[in-house]
């Protein structure tokens, strides 16, 4: 309430307010300045307002006192409950905790003033959870409250707690959350196998690293606490098997080191551990964290391919060797208890020349055919084994054949020599150095002699020197070489090699004579060069050559046009004139096309087709279409056929929606000339007469002539 000192209460002063909340949450009766709110006010939305009065004279409208500034402030209640802003929670604590062992502290916030009562002041209490878990009152901090709690009996915890002010006392205000707490796992449940002992068979001819067996220690501990590795720690398969663990699903998996062989031991026996890989010492007293196992293998006997003394035999034969001398033998034996006999053969992929051949019985290998050591120096054959009851059981070995080398192939030259000698050359010059090749391959290395054969040993015009290196030097003997004389020359060149028994061959080098520069260089060899007449040059004569060549080819092109011109199309009548097919390739317009063809004659067949001449066809080769005739009588079998066949495509479903061609292959009941046969008209008295024959055209003269009555008929 508002009073100025100069009202006298006679109503001549006015009170008016202003500022915030004025007109809108605050009025002021301007005759008594009382000030009252026109709504609910909150505290938590505005704690304060700061507002303006002033007293004005009500007939002047002018103030009679300065004005004035207060503020209102909010006096809280408890309208607010305490709310869990973080809530719901979720929270882990190891399992087996000590009582007492924070798990997770919460928070709740009241909106109401926390300096005026206790309107703001909360207390904490669990609702559920209980008697496994326990809240501070004050703090909101939640801890177990129950020893040795087992994750493997139950891991997972729903607790309810409540926040209440008013310092917990009758008539605050609450609020809740809910708390899930789970058990999270320690190693504290050593591994243990389901069994004392297994047992398990393997066939023998496992291969290696292949499974054998898997076992699995249960823990009911997980992640890392429930990693184990195994091991063999005894027994009498320790080399034979290996032991590892899957990462996955903590399995031992039991697999094969070495081959397993029936006939040399049945069984083995295995002792395997199972221990954890993370052990926590707190809980060693619940027991070793390991165990063991016995597992047992029992090897099954199967039917085992024949097996080789050797994986590899390794053999030498000279390829001198006659065919059927005998190079090595090879063994393989049944190594199953029955010992089956055992026959041998050569895989014929790896000998498709049939070089060798092998003793079914002894496994002895010869030769089957001459050998050359130049052509396959090595031979790689594989013998197959095959037991003598079963077939089907097939052992490999393999076998490398060495073919040793003898002195059968002769010296040569080492490469197709041009050997030029200049007109110019001085006695003793150098014109050739020459070198040989040999096929053979002796232990020690080729060593080649070269020399002249005997009855080059004495010409004047060359000479050879060995160099003792493998090689020979060629040489002149004079000078003064010219080509108009001599232009070639062949040089017999005799090499021997040093095999034993050693072998030689005659070698020819051509030497041809040439024009030289200063340098020595061959410039040209063409001896004709000197032949040519005075006044013709070379390239007179390359013109010369050229306009022949010319003229042959025009005369053979005017020879070949005149054969490709066509022939008149004259007809000898004597000529035996059989089917011509002329082609057309036209198409009708379809339905619209009413030009091409005569539709009429489709629909009625009582109409006689007119032979019409065709356009596109010249009069000279009309003649070769089939004849027809004006007057061709109604034929009542093939005007049913038709309308038959007619009603039948009007019928059919899968007949196309348009006009198309139907042909159908239908020759009638006969001919009425019957049989043309010249055989059977010689055999029978036949008195029918084929004079009209004469007027079907020439395609029919000849039969006209052999069998008409005319004067000119062959037969009477």
């Amino acid at each position: 309430m508002l009073h100025s000192d100069v009202d006298k209460g006679d109503g001549s002063i006015k009170y008016i307010l202003s500022g915030e909340g004025a007109s809108s949450i605050f009025i002021i009766d301007e005759n008594t300045g009382d000030i009252h709110a026109t709504k609910r006010l909150d505290r938590e939305e505005q704690a304060y307002y700061t507002l303006r009065a002033q007293a004005l004279d009500r007939l002047t409208n002018k103030p009679v006192e300065p004005e004035s500034e207060f503020v209102i402030k909010i006096q809280d209640i408890n309208d607010n409950e305490p709310k869990f802003l973080d809530g719901p929670y979720t929270a882990g604590v190891p399992e087996m905790s000590p009582v007492g062992t924070s798990v997770v502290q919460v928070t709740a916030t009241d909106a109401d003033d926390p300096t005026y009562g206790n309107s703001a002041r909360v207390v904490y209490s669990i609702l559920q959870g209980q008697p496994y878990f326990s809240v501070e009152p004050k703090t909101g901090i939640i801890k177990t409250a129950l020893p040795n709690m087992d994750r493997e009996a139950k891991d997972q915890y729903l607790l309810v707690i409540q926040a209440k002010d008013m310092v917990g006392q009758n008539g605050g205000l609450s609020g809740t959350t809910s708390v899930t707490v789970t058990l999270t796992d320690v190693n504290d449940n050593p591994p243990r196998f389901p069994r004392r002992s297994y047992q398990y068979n393997v066939p023998e001819s496992l291969p290696l690293a292949s499974v054998v067996a898997r076992i699995k220690a249960a823990d009911a501990d997980v992640g890392p606490n429930a990693e184990m590795e195994y091991k063999i720690v005894d027994g009498d398969g320790l080399g034979v098997f290996k032991i590892s663990v899957d990462k996955d699903t903590q399995e031992g998996i039991i697999t094969i080191q070495k081959e397993l062989d029936f006939e040399a031991k049945t069984s083995y026996t295995l002792r395997i551990e199972a221990a954890n890989m993370h052990v926590d010492p707190r809980f060693l007293s619940l027991g070793p964290f390991s165990d063991m196992t016995t597992v047992k293998i029992i090897v099954e006997d199967v039917d085992e391919p024949p097996v080789f003394t050797s994986r590899l035999y390794s053999m030498v034969v000279s390829e001198a060797a006659k065919v059927g001398t005998i190079i090595g033998t090879v063994a393989a034996h049944d190594p199953d208890a029955s010992n089956s006999p055992v026959r041998y053969s050569i895989d014929r992929n790896t000998d498709l020349e049939r070089y060798f051949n092998i003793d079914a019985n002894s496994g002895v290998i010869t030769t089957a055919k001459s050998l050359d050591r130049e052509t396959n120096a090595v031979h790689n054959i594989t013998v197959l084994a095959m037991e003598s009851q079963n077939p089907a059981q097939i052992g490999r070995g393999y076998v490398a054949i060495t073919i040793l080398d003898i002195n059968d192939n002769a010296p040569e030259f080492a490469m197709e020599y041009e050997t030029t000698v200049c007109e110019n050359a001085q006695p003793g010059q150098i014109i050739q150095k020459i070198s040989a090749i040999d096929k053979d391959d002796p232990p020690n290395g080729h060593q080649f002699y070269f020399s002249l054969t005997a009855e080059a040993a004495n010409n004047h015009n060359f000479t050879l020197q060995d160099n003792k290196d493998n090689t020979a030097t060629v040489l002149t003997r004079r000078n003064g070489f010219r080509r108009q004389e001599q232009s070639v020359f062949y040089l017999p060149i005799f090499i021997v090699d040093s095999g034993s028994p050693s072998l030689s061959s005659t070698n020819t080098l051509t030497i041809r004579v040439c024009d030289c520069d200063a340098d020595g260089i061959a410039q040209t060899c063409n001896a004709e060069a000197y032949i040519l007449p005075a006044g013709l040059s070379t390239g007179a004569l390359i013109a010369i050559l050229a306009c022949v060549l010319t003229l042959l080819v025009l005369v053979l092109l005017i020879v070949t046009m005149r054969r490709r011109k066509k022939e008149p199309l004259i007809f000898d009548e004597e000529r035996d004139i059989r089917e011509n097919i002329v082609r057309y390739d036209d198409e009708g317009g379809g339905e619209e096309d009413t030009e091409a063809f005569d539709m009429a004659a489709l629909r009625n067949l009582n109409i006689i087709r007119d032979t019409k001449t065709r356009r596109d066809v010249t009069p000279e080769i009309q003649f070769l279409s089939r004849p027809t005739f004006k007057s061709i009588p109604d034929n009542v079998i093939f005007r049913e056929f038709i309308w038959e066949r007619l009603k039948e495509a009007d019928v059919d479903p899968c007949a196309p929606p348009y006009d198309s061609l139907q042909t159908y292959a239908f020759e009638g009941n006969g001919s009425v000339a019957e049989s043309l046969s010249s055989l059977d008209s010689i055999s029978s008295n036949s008195d029918q007469n084929y004079d009209y024959l004469s007027d079907w055209g020439p395609r029919f003269k000849r039969l006209a002539d052999m069998y008409g009555s005319g004067p000119d008929c062959l037969y009477s």
